[in-house]
């Protein structure tokens, strides 16, 4: 990648730690080179960047760390003066190796390695600018919400095993797992000799005030609760399954009840945004894929030279490695894995919508690809074809 470098009156190589962040500056005028260390606290950072404006009078400085996110970067993004170079930790990795053959690591030779990077390198790596704060809004909101997504997947599968082993009649009369109407039915009846006690009436009103109301249904389940059998009375595991189910509810309530909330959040910043509508054309995203597809693109069209960018940088695009006769192409592990996801995911929902699209991925599957292949192969060509029509990452094109 070769792209516009400004001039820079200094170089900084920082690897930031939990408690104090290692720091290798070189002077461009000079090549003078000076290592040393900062406390990690605000107010040490803040004096120390203040300084640095001061010393090189507002000159540009280009800052090398391994990382896009975390409060370190946050803190650096508040200075115009600093021009940031996030660095893949795989390539710091490959950097050292290459460095030092005997493989050994501290922080102060990775902060080294960092400013030897943009010093010597830095035609290779982009000058990276904070998106609009809407932008970085939904982008947070989407990521954070994946990952409270992941915990009550990982609840409700801790559920589901548990209910199994002493009550999975309740698996289909609670309802799906990952509801309060499950959380509210385990938390009353967490055990089949429970619900069993419990008076039709009670029953019935149960899933009445929980939307169910198909009478077909709820008879359904009434008779199936009657004639239902102990898949065990061995007092030890009912036990100890019951305490565990009422504490895996309880921790479930609150993960549903956020999942709501970001949900409400980022409807609420997407529906603001001037990409909205752009991102409501995409077929099959829906009101969840929308604001993630934006996420993971961007509001700056800037940011992506070509869909090939785009491609590569998400993972969509495999990896081919040839040595003498031997050729093969594997799947990219070296990405961002929510901006993967959220690719590989859109492009499965559309299979619903676009008859294109089915059409393609039924091909990839007649010449003897894998489902995710295939998938992928329908997301490199979503991504080309996207890149196409709204001018994502390319400068002057419409919305830039």
């Amino acid at each position: 990648m070769s792209t516009k470098q400004p001039e820079l009156a200094a170089f900084i190589g920082l690897d930031w730690a939990d408690e104090r962040h290692a720091v290798c500056l070189r002077v461009a005028e000079t090549n003078k080179i000076r290592t040393f260390s900062i406390e990690q606290q605000p107010e040490k950072l803040h004096a120390w960047l203040s300084s640095l404006r001061e010393k090189f009078n507002n000159r540009k400085i280009g800052i090398a760390v391994e990382k896009s996110r975390g409060g370190l970067i946050y803190a650096l993004m508040e200075y115009d003066f600093l021009i940031l170079y996030p660095i893949n930790p795989k390539s710091l990795a490959k950097y050292r190796e290459s460095a030092c053959i005997s493989g050994a690591k501290d922080d102060p030779s990775d902060a080294e390695l960092l400013m030897d990077l943009i010093y010597r390198h830095r035609e290779r790596y982009r000058p990276w600018s904070p998106d609009t704060t809407q932008t970085r809004t939904i982008q947070l909101l989407c990521e954070y919400r994946r990952k409270v997504v992941g915990d009550k997947i990982a609840l409700t599968n801790r559920l589901e095993a548990t209910l199994k082993g002493y009550f999975p009649q309740a698996l289909d009369w609670a309802g799906a797992l990952d509801t309060v109407q499950a959380c509210d039915f385990l938390t009353k009846w967490p055990s089949l000799q429970a619900i069993q006690k419990a008076r039709a009436a009670s029953i019935r009103k149960f899933y009445m005030d929980h939307s169910c109301r198909r009478a077909d249904v709820i008879e359904r389940r009434l008779k199936s609760i009657r004639s239902a059998q102990l898949l065990t009375d061995d007092e030890a595991v009912t036990h100890a399954s019951i305490l565990m189910v009422q504490t895996t509810v309880n921790a479930l309530r609150p993960v549903i009840a956020s999942i709501k909330r970001f949900n409400d959040d980022i409807a609420e910043v997407f529906q603001q945004h001037p990409d909205r509508e752009l991102y409501e054309s995409f077929p099959g995203a829906g009101e969840v894929m929308e604001p993630r597809l934006l996420a993971a693109m961007g509001s700056d069209r800037e940011r992506f030279g070509s869909a090939d960018e785009v491609q590569t940088f998400s993972g969509i695009a495999p990896v081919t490695k040839r040595s003498g006769k031997i050729h093969y192409v594997h799947r990219r592990y070296a990405c961002p894995r929510f901006i993967r996801q959220t690719f590989h995911e859109w492009a499965r929902l559309t299979l619903k919508e676009s008859i294109w699209a089915r059409a393609y991925y039924e091909h990839q599957r007649s010449i003897g690809k894998r489902h995710n292949t295939a998938i992928r192969a329908l997301a490199f060509k979503w991504i080309r074809i996207k890149k196409k029509q709204t001018g994502l990452g390319c400068p002057g094109r419409p919305g830039s």
